[in-house]
């Protein structure tokens, strides 16, 4: 009789669950049982485990062999599995010192020939195996970049079974050729740089950071508009004709946020993990990411699903980033609807049979539209040939509970000739606004010191009314506005919210009338008299 036991990981979303993987020989006919609630794919590993050690010049033990995945009530999935599985039935077989495997932690897949391949969620599986107290983990040699992320473990990344075998027997390590690694082809429907080509979404992480905000040609208000949202984390809608500038200005939006904490690029790097977008050769995320899905994405590719293993969607690749949603009215309502949980709550939590997966999804949402469908309606002129009927259905695909949830809406008007060829007439660069910003961030990080918020937007209306109140009257239009209906009570305190993001830009030590005045101007559309630019108001 032989016994062995070592550990891997079981994802569950974003979060990992230490399983200890015991491998029992035991005499009678040869016999290889798997248990432990292994869905089909780890089901499988069985023969790829068999081949995998047979190649790799070890015997295969001609006994029962049973595999148990401990504890036996959390669902396994994936191929990850793999590693750990053949290590412990070299253990049982005493090929390997049982007693070297019981304190580690081993992630990867095995091919057939002993090769030890990458898989999703590197990140969060070695992040949850330090919590649960381990300090040795064994990866595939391509993502020991990856796992060395989380400090405190050692990290030891192998090409090929036979290595880790030579490793665990203090025998001569053999060379191997290195596995080259393939995007995945499940993500073949995402874009990050470097990995491949897309279809259906677009997600990047570090969203054309060479693009700058000078090249927006005009739209004062709008750019004002984005200075603020990126500033106070408020959500952000634009309306205007083709060609106006609204894919530019949320393009440019992600370089103009504050760079990414440790904590938030280990949040982040954790959701590319699992979704197995991470680009080749930079294992961590430090820049916002940038996801712009297409207006034919579905509901579960926005928020999340899909068949089998749930995965993170559009909201959670763009955690600590921007959600761009071109072409909103074109997306399904369902869709749409979907995003009102999120938004509210900062995470997505997806219920299925075998259990409840939560992913992160606190992330800056813009939308752009054309008000109408031939993109050319608009008060000012008499360009727009579509029936009245059209333009009601058409600006009426976006519900009003989702809208309510929009600090900023913006018209972004038509781009006229003279602003397009007037010389030296540029606006401020990207490196000014995020100075700007960088500055707001930190007065109202400072103010909320103490507090489970750090941006504008998180805090609850009831706190702002009671603790971080604005100027004496200054409130007074918005109240007015409330009473007539124009403003519900939530986009009351939306205002009070934008106008404290106004104040942190400006330096004003409480929202003024002035403040107060251009978060309602940026709320409703409606002219108040007040400057558009952050700097005349200071």
């Amino acid at each position: 009789m032989g016994f062995a036991r070592t550990c891997a990981v079981a994802l569950v979303g974003v979060e990992g669950v230490v399983v200890e993987v015991q491998a029992d020989l035991e005499p009678g006919v040869a016999a290889f049982t798997l248990v432990g609630l292994p869905d089909k794919s780890l089901t499988e590993s069985r023969d790829r485990v068999r081949a995998a050690v047979v190649n790799s010049g070890a015997e295969w033990p001609q006994k029962k062999l049973t595999v148990g995945l401990s504890p036996a009530s959390v669902p396994k999935a994936g191929s990850g599995f793999d590693l750990a599985v053949a290590s412990a039935v070299l253990g049982a077989s005493e090929r390997i010192d049982p007693r070297v495997l019981a304190d580690i932690v081993m992630i990867g897949e095995l091919g057939l020939d002993g090769r030890v391949r990458p898989v999703r969620g590197i990140l969060p599986a070695v992040l949850a195996a330090a919590d649960a107290g381990y300090e040795q983990v064994v990866v595939p040699e391509c993502a020991a970049a990856e796992a060395s992320l989380v400090p405190g473990v050692s990290v030891l990344g192998v090409r090929s079974l036979r290595q880790l075998i030579a490793v665990l027997t203090d025998e001569p390590v053999p060379d191997e050729e290195p596995d080259e690694t393939r995007p995945d082809p499940l993500m073949a429907g995402l874009r990050v740089p470097g990995v491949g080509a897309a279809t259906g979404m677009h997600s990047v992480g570090a969203a054309h950071h060479d693009h700058d905000l000078a090249d927006v040609v005009g739209q004062l208000s709008a750019r004002t508009a984005v200075e603020v949202a990126a500033a106070g984390g408020h959500h952000l809608f634009l309306e205007g004709p083709p060609g106006a500038g609204k894919t530019m200005l949320a393009e440019r939006l992600p370089a103009i946020l504050p760079t990414l904490s440790g904590q938030e690029s280990l949040e982040v790097t954790a959701v590319h993990s699992v979704a197995g977008l991470l680009p080749v050769g930079k294992p961590l995320v430090d820049v916002p990411p940038y996801c712009a899905p297409h207006h034919s994405a579905t509901m579960q590719a926005l928020v999340g699903g899909g068949q089998g293993v749930a995965r993170p969607g559009a909201v959670s690749l763009a955690h600590r980033g921007v959600l761009f949603l071109d072409e909103t009215p074109e997306f399904s309502g369902q869709a749409l609807d979907a995003l009102r949980q999120p938004l509210e709550a900062g995470h997505v939590v997806i219920a299925r049979s075998a259990g409840v997966v939560r992913f992160p999804a606190k992330f800056l949402m813009v939308l752009a539209a054309n008000p109408c469908p031939c993109g050319r309606f608009s008060l000012k002129d008499d360009l727009c040939e579509c029936p009245p009927a059209s333009i009601r259905r058409y600006q009426a695909r976006l519900s009003g509970p989702l809208l309510d949830r929009v600090d900023l809406r913006v018209e972004v008007d038509r781009v006229t000739r003279s602003e397009l060829t007037e010389r030296g007439a540029r606006g401020e660069s990207t490196a000014v606004v995020a100075d700007r910003v960088r500055a707001a961030r930190e007065r109202a990080a400072a103010r909320l010191a103490g507090t489970p918020w750090r941006t504008n937007s998180e805090v609850p209306g009831r706190e702002l009314r009671s603790r971080w109140y604005a100027a004496r009257g200054a409130m007074d239009e918005a109240e007015r506005g409330l009473e007539r209906g124009v403003l519900t009570a939530r986009g009351l305190d939306r205002v009070l919210r934008v106008a404290w993001t106004i104040a942190d830009l400006v330096g004003h030590d409480r929202p003024g009338t002035m403040d107060v005045g251009l978060a309602l101007q940026l709320r409703t559309g409606v002219p108040r008299g007040v400057p558009l630019a952050i700097g005349a108001l200071s």
